[in-house]
């Protein structure tokens, strides 16, 4: 780095306490035991919120990853984080992936994971439900590591963005753009997680 003259970002901290667990609704055994190496593609996903600056005030992101490549495989963001933020999340991942019955999710036990109408779409996927102990991040580690990096990375203008849909722009550029394609992970030999997805869906045409 020195060589080339570049220099480290200091890493930004937006986060703050995304997770309401006061309260009795379905919560699930941490069945994921940080076990967070899978051998296949929808095996597992793990899945979070935090929240990014505009000007307009606070926005909430919420996202699925799969454990297998690291990718975002749904998103989305809202100016609240109501229980439909992390249903659009997951709609959107069902409709781009297909999950066969089987899948496990790993969140938090925050609210909107554990209200009826999230429970009720993961059983009629098929999915079972996963959720870290109450208070331990690092049940998550995945996905807290995303957002850790996505808040390194994500370039912000000076001062906060304008609003909600620059927000949204920003975000999807950084994770369609950058982040699934582009960005290469020690996890993954140093490849990006659709190139990682690539090699072994051909890995898998050739044994086949």
């Amino acid at each position: 780095m020195g060589e080339l003259g570049l220099q480290g970002t200091p890493r930004r901290r937006f986060r703050g306490n995304t997770t309401d667990s006061d309260h009795t609704d379905r919560v699930a055994e941490n069945l994921l035991g940080r076990r967070f190496a899978v051998a296949e593609p929808n095996t597992a996903w793990v899945g979070d919120i935090t929240y990014l600056p505009t000007k307009e005030g606070w926005v909430y992101l919420a996202v699925l990853l799969d454990l297998f490549s690291r990718k975002v495989v749904g998103w989305a963001l809202r100016s609240h984080m109501r229980t439909e933020l992390c249903l659009s999340a997951l709609q959107q991942a069902v409709a781009t992936r297909a999950p066969a019955p089987g899948l496990l999710q790993h969140t938090d036990r925050g609210s909107q994971y554990t209200s009826d109408d999230y429970q009720d779409v993961l059983q009629a996927i098929g999915a079972t439900p996963s959720m870290s102990r109450k208070g331990n991040c690092w049940d998550n580690a995945v996905a807290e590591s995303f957002f850790g990096t996505m808040e390194q990375e994500l370039v912000i203008p000076e001062g906060p963005w304008r609003d909600e849909a620059e927000a949204r722009r920003a975000v999807g550029d950084y994770i369609h753009g950058f982040y699934n394609h582009r960005r290469r992970h020690s996890t993954l030999g140093y490849v990006s997680p659709v190139d990682y997805e690539a090699a072994h869906r051909a890995l898998r045409a050739r044994a086949a």
